[in-house]
């Protein structure tokens, strides 16, 4: 289980190849949900955003942080690439903890 504190860095992703967000959070789970429910207002809701892909817990915020910014620099190749090492098929990782289902992933655009 999840400590309430832990701090995160990841990726959402609106289909298979499709529009890609980086974030970072203290409460990964708390954060999913807001995403899902659309009250995390800006680009993840406006592009339909919601499925986590990849995620990377840090010791501290600080560390979670430049993480993120790190990837944000990325080529868009990269940040596929490091989806794809870890969760090949594009699976919704947020039903692992106990999310419902979003639907069928369609292959979107590269």
């Amino acid at each position: 289980m999840q400590r309430e504190f832990s701090p995160t860095t990841y990726l959402l992703a609106s289909a298979r190849n499709g529009t890609l967000y980086v974030g970072v959070t203290s409460n990964l789970l708390g954060r999913i949900h807001q995403h899902r429910e659309g009250t995390f207002k800006g680009f993840t809701d406006r592009h339909g955003v919601k499925r986590l892909v990849w995620f990377e817990q840090h010791s501290t915020m600080e560390h979670a942080i430049t993480r993120e910014k790190r990837i944000k620099k990325w080529d868009r190749a990269w940040k596929l690439r490091l989806i794809e090492e870890g969760n090949p098929d594009w699976r919704d990782l947020a039903e692992d903890v106990g999310f419902p289902a979003l639907g069928v992933m369609s292959v979107g655009l590269t």
